[in-house]
């Protein structure tokens, strides 16, 4: 089983497109739970979080976030950004045999142009981060954010592609 988390902050659009592409892992059985760690929103971040039956922390501690979480596996993505097909069976077959982290194959359909791709840093969760819960209980420290488990991980390829996160704040603006 699989828990996704994110962090938003005023972020509604985003988080209902990224939640609408799990339900079929929810359906799946692959998605136990959804938890989203609110940063302050003054939008509508909480009902949609509610409305799809996700859990919403506008305070937290990070360890008992992690240790309350339903999946033995985190899916750790940004608010906007959307799996594509494959995704449930990939991540799915992965869990099964892996123990290490992985990461989502960039979506080729939708890259940034190349001049703004140049000297440009990555944000730490554009492609998602697959990890065991363990591993991310045994990283964190008080007051982490998610995109901070990421430094020192090695993670593998999925064959699944991601839509980041940008593309879906470009489409809102």
């Amino acid at each position: 089983m699989l828990t996704v988390m994110m962090e938003c902050r005023d972020q509604e659009p985003e988080l209902a497109h990224t939640l609408s592409a799990l339900v079929a892992g929810a359906v799946e059985g692959l998605v136990s739970d959804v938890v989203v760690l609110d940063h302050g929103s003054s939008d509508g971040s909480s009902r949609v979080a509610d409305a799809a039956g996700c859990r919403f922390y506008t305070q937290w501690d990070i360890r008992d976030v992690l240790g309350a979480a339903r999946g033995d596996w985190l899916l750790l993505v940004q608010p906007g950004a959307r799996p594509l097909s494959g995704w449930i069976d990939a991540i799915g077959e992965y869990v099964s045999v892996h123990t290490s982290a992985a990461r989502l194959s960039p979506s080729r359909a939708h890259r940034r142009p190349f001049l703004q791709r140049i000297g440009r840093a990555k944000p730490p969760l554009e492609d998602g981060l697959l990890l065991p819960k363990r591993q991310a209980i045994a990283l964190v420290k008080q007051g982490m954010r998610l995109d901070q488990l990421v430094p020192g991980q090695k993670p593998r390829r999925l064959s699944c592609e991601i839509v980041p996160a940008w593309v879906a704040r470009q489409a809102r603006v």
